[in-house]
């Protein structure tokens, strides 16, 4: 096959990969902001909380997929937690309050990630049957977990689609991001749903660090910097919405994977190649911002937002 056309695919499935790990982290923030009408900074800590709970149960099981299974479960279970003790007292409270109190919990996650793993990072080490790489065409090498996490992404993506559009219970979320007071009158339990609502982002949250532990380092606020992103996500796609947060983090991926592969190349015309190799992911951020501003002038509520 060409090198080219093999460059190309290979760039493609990595800006998929990094596409539905920033779907996982985004899905869960845009139905918490969209239902909840909550701003949640520490949901990057409830993706490094993920992260480090699998460091902790693949190592005490030594199994790669039981420790996933215990960790999601934990991570289930500090979700409800956090929205017990700290959202419910937040929800009549206007956004600065959220954005105080959220932050808070974000120095307290990362003083009790210190605590009981220490400031070193962590990584966790692939099984043999994940280490290896999978041919997908004649020439197209790629890594089996990556290959994984495109499979698992978008096994997730679907069962939201069929949770949010065939179930009752996904009829209520959409409803409640439509008018929650109205589902309330109806005699919908809003406390309940808010609870599961919130459960099931951290859990969402918790299985994209899960995921992305075995390529990148576990560490002390790994989860603030990519929060950023899943806003934009959420901003371009639409809050509330699962389908804009997919299209959304898709369409964010790929110009990102893109944008740092071939625009070194490009920009090699113009500049040195070091000042080529360093400006080129600062343009990439750069057009996933101009996106975002695009997004915003042509339709301020998102690409899949309600309209006002």
């Amino acid at each position: 096959m060409d090198p080219q056309l093999t460059l190309f695919l290979i760039q493609a499935l990595n800006g998929l990969q990094l596409g539905l790990l920033m779907f996982l982290l985004a899905a869960g923030l845009t139905l918490t902001f969209g239902i909840m009408d909550l701003v949640n900074l520490a949901h990057g800590s409830l993706y490094m909380m993920g992260a480090y709970f699998g460091v902790t149960f693949i190592g005490l099981t030594d199994s790669f997929l039981l420790g996933i299974a215990l960790a999601l479960v934990v991570s289930l279970l500090l979700g409800i937690a956090v929205e017990a003790i700290v959202m419910r007292r937040l929800y009549r409270r206007d956004h600065l309050d959220h954005v105080l109190a959220t932050f808070g919990l974000i120095l307290f996650f990362n003083e009790a990630v210190r605590i009981f793993w220490g400031a070193a990072g962590r990584t966790i080490a692939l099984p043999g049957w994940l280490s290896h790489t999978v041919q997908l065409l004649p020439g197209v090498n790629y890594p089996a977990y990556r290959f994984a996490i495109i499979v698992v992404g978008l096994a997730v993506a679907a069962f939201l689609a069929v949770l949010v559009t065939r179930t009752r219970t996904g009829m209520w979320i959409r409803a409640g991001a439509s008018n929650r007071t109205m589902i309330g009158a109806l005699g919908v339990n809003i406390q309940l749903l808010f609870t599961v609502v919130f459960g099931l982002g951290s859990a969402l949250a918790a299985l994209a660090g899960l995921m992305a532990a075995p390529i990148v380092t576990v560490q002390i606020g790994m989860g603030d910097n990519i929060l950023i992103l899943a806003f934009v996500i959420i901003v371009i796609g639409g809050i509330g919405s699962i389908k804009g947060a997919f299209i959304a983090a898709m369409t964010v991926g790929l110009i990102d994977t893109f944008g740092r592969s071939y625009l070194p190349e490009i920009l090699k015309g113009f500049l040195s190649l070091s000042a080529a190799s360093t400006a080129a992911p600062a343009l990439s951020s750069m057009l996933i911002y101009l996106l975002m501003a695009g997004v915003l002038v042509w339709r301020p509520t998102g690409l899949f937002g309600a309209r006002s």
